[in-house]
């Protein structure tokens, strides 16, 4: 049986915390014990989990033996201004990729890279003949991916639904992480292109 997500309100803690510290950490943490007693890298966490369920990321379902279950860690980051300055404090769901097996949860990897070189190219020839540049930047740009392969992860530490705590995620979304994630991300932005007329 397939469950839609819970909304980030209904989501609890699971782990013991104590009251979080309100002063602003200057490095990032290691772990999510270590985030966790900071109340900024909470915030953070809270933001991601609700960016994952807004987005439909995943759907709890009821474990089984035959699911190759991958894990997933939390990283953070502190984003800084020009000026070396605390801009933000980002804090991100990553699944443990590794974990997963070829031919049962992915089964392609490729994703093109750019080159510097190209990068230098087109930068050349915009400036030749006076184009605009343009930078675009994608807010979680993996979760735009719609997953083909049954990908399953544990729920994220520190956000185990308190009803479902032995179900599993089923990912409907890419994760950073995930063997898979660049490929889709790629074909994703490729027909989105082509259908505007690129």
């Amino acid at each position: 049986m397939v469950l839609r997500p819970r909304p980030p309100k209904d989501v609890n803690l699971n782990v013991a915390t104590p009251s979080r510290v309100a002063t602003l950490p200057q490095q990032e943490p290691l772990s999510f014990k270590d985030a966790n007693r900071y109340l900024v890298w909470y915030n953070a966490m809270q933001e991601e989990i609700q960016a994952l369920h807004s987005n439909h990321t995943w759907s709890l379902v009821s474990s089984h033996p035959s699911m190759n279950v991958i894990g997933s860690r939390w990283v953070y980051k502190i984003k800084r201004d020009a000026d070396g300055r605390i801009d933000r404090y980002k804090a991100r769901l990553v699944a443990r990729g590794f974990s997963q097996q070829e031919g049962i949860d992915y089964l392609e990897t490729f994703s093109l890279v750019v080159k510097p070189t190209t990068v230098r190219l087109v930068l050349t020839i915009a400036v030749s003949y006076g184009w605009n540049i343009h930078q675009l930047d994608v807010y979680n740009a993996f979760l735009n991916d719609i997953l083909q392969d049954e990908v399953y992860m544990a729920q994220p530490l520190g956000f185990v639904d308190s009803v479902m705590s032995s179900h599993m995620c089923r990912l409907h979304k890419s994760l950073y992480g995930l063997k898979q994630a660049p490929q889709t991300w790629y074909n994703r932005l490729s027909e989105f292109l082509i259908s505007i007329g690129f």
